[in-house]
C-alpha cells in the first residue's frame, strides 16, 4: 500500500487540503487508522495516562515510547489502506542535549516511526537543527506542552495575550527555520494557529488550536468516548451514533477534511 510521507503532507498544504492525525499505542486501532483515511498517526506519551494510568506523562521512558512505536509500525503495515506517517513522542529527558536527542531519535526511527516529536519552544532550534542535519526528521511541539505542564500553570489555554501569543508564533517559525518538518500547537486560541500556518513553510497540525491549522489530532482514547472525568473543549466523541470504531476514525478523518471539525465549540477564541 502506498506510504503517506511527509512529501505527501507537504503537498496537502500547498494544494489548502486538510489531514487528520489519530495517538496510536497498538497494532489493532493503528491497522484500522489508515483503512479509514487517517493520514497520521501520533504514537503519544499519553499513553502514561491513556493506557498506563498515569497522571501525567512524565513517567514514560523510552523503553515504552520505543516499544509502543513497533506495536505501531507493524500495525500501520498490515493495514489495508494508505500506509500512514508515523510520528512518535520523545518522551521526557530524552532530549537535554543534541546528542541525547540523536541518539533517541534514532531508537524511535530504528522501531519504526518516521518523525519525532519535540516540547519547546525556540530554545529547541540547536538541537532541531542538529537532528535535521543528521537526516532525522523532527516535529515540533508547542503551546500547551504536556511534558512542563505545570511550569505553564497547568493544563490551560496558552497564549491569550498578545505578548505570549507572539512568542508562540515566533518560536514556531524559529523552529520551522531550524528545520522542523511539522509544527504541532496544542490548546491555543485560532488567530494564534492561524497566524503560525500562515507564516510556516511546513504543515501545521492542531489539538485545540482552531480551524486554520492544516492538520488536526486527537487523541484515539477521548474521540472514542473512552476517557473519564471532564474532557477538554476540543474534544469530540466520534463513537456517538456510530456502531464501529472504524466507522469512528472514517467520520473523523472526513470531518477534518472537509471542514466540518473542528467546529466554533470547539475552539478557543
Amino acid at each position: 500500500m502506498p506510504q503517506i510521507s511527509l512529501a505527501t503532507l507537504d503537498r496537502l498544504k500547498a494544494k489548502g487540503k486538510r489531514f487528520a492525525m489519530l495517538t496510536a499505542y497498538d497494532a489493532g486501532f493503528a491497522g484500522l487508522m489508515g483503512e479509514a483515511g487517517v493520514a497520521s498517526v501520533l504514537v503519544g506519551d499519553s499513553l502514561g495516562m491513556v493506557v498506563q494510568g498515569a497522571g501525567s506523562t512524565a513517567a514514560v521512558t523510552m523503553e515504552d515510547m520505543v516499544y509502543h512505536t513497533g506495536c505501531v509500525a507493524r500495525g500501520v503495515a498490515a493495514g489495508e489502506g494508505d500506509v500512514p506517517l508515523i510520528v512518535a513522542d520523545m518522551p521526557l529527558g530524552s532530549y537535554y542535549t543534541p546528542e541525547d536527542a540523536a541518539r533517541n531519535a534514532a531508537r524511535l526511527l530504528g522501531a519504526g516511526a518516521n518523525v519525532v516529536k519535540l516540547e519547546g519552544g525556540a530554545w529547541l532550534a540547536d538541537t532541531v537543527r542538529f537532528l535535521t542535519e543528521r537526516g532525522l526528521p523532527v516535529c515540533a511541539h508547542l503551546g500547551l506542552t504536556p511534558q512542563t505542564a505545570d511550569m505553564l500553570g497547568g493544563y490551560k489555554v496558552q497564549g491569550r495575550d498578545a505578548a505570549a501569543a507572539k512568542r508562540i508564533v515566533d518560536d514556531s517559525l524559529a523552529l520551522d527555520a531550524a528545520g522542523a518538518r511539522l509544527l504541532l500547537l496544542e490548546c491555543v486560541p485560532d488567530a494564534v494557529g492561524a497566524a503560525v500556518r500562515e507564516g510556516a513553510r511546513v504543515p501545521v497540525i492542531g489539538i485545540g488550536a482552531g480551524p486554520g491549522t492544516d492538520g488536526q489530532v486527537l487523541v484515539l482514547h477521548d474521540m472514542l468516548n473512552v476517557t473519564r472525568g471532564r474532557k477538554a473543549r476540543f474534544v469530540k466523541n466520534y463513537m456517538a451514533g456510530r456502531d464501529s470504531v472504524a466507522a469512528a476514525f472514517r467520520a473523523f478523518a472526513e470531518e477534518v477534511e472537509s471542514g466540518a471539525y473542528p467546529a466554533p465549540e470547539h475552539c478557543y477564541g
